[in-house]
């Protein structure tokens, strides 16, 4: 009989691999592993415990990963952190994130507002699109984001 550490060590290992994409898998590979003991439920609660969340992997299925793996903010990440990139043309700026950080990002944004030249913000996973209040002005704006995140 394994060890409980030894069986979420297991599951993580088996997380990061990227292929696992329901809850039955993971228990017949749990199972498989000598993990005798393990059924849906406690694969639930594994999965909440540990933070794993199902997206898409390379291959663009649904599979389930650890939230490190995918650099998921936490309330101490700093933002800077989170943001890949930033660019922007003529009339809009776009910032492009970590997998589920944009939302928390574009939310700040707003909240700076008109007064720092930002119009508003659309949000996906990782994309953010800011438009500025005044195109004219957008070479400022970028340097108010960049700034931001500097």
């Amino acid at each position: 009989m394994k060890h409980s550490t030894d069986l979420m060590d297991f599951f993580k290992t088996l997380l990061k691999k990227e292929r696992l994409s329901s809850q039955g898998e993971i228990v017949d590979a749990l199972q498989e592993a000598g993990f005798h003991n393990i059924n849906q439920s406690k694969v639930s609660r594994m999965l909440s415990k540990s933070g794993a969340v199902r997206t898409r992997n390379a291959k663009r299925e649904m599979v389930y990963c650890l939230p490190a793996e995918l650099g998921i903010p936490t309330t101490s990440s700093p933002l800077k952190n989170l943001v890949v990139d930033i660019d922007c043309n003529d009339s809009l700026i776009v910032i492009r994130t970590s997998p589920g950080a944009a939302q928390l990002i574009a939310r700040m944004l707003d909240s700076i507002g008109k007064t720092e030249g930002i119009l508003g913000t659309i949000a996906g996973d990782d994309t953010i699109f800011i438009t500025p209040t005044d195109c004219q002005q957008i070479d400022k704006t970028l340097q108010v984001v960049q700034q931001l995140f500097s």
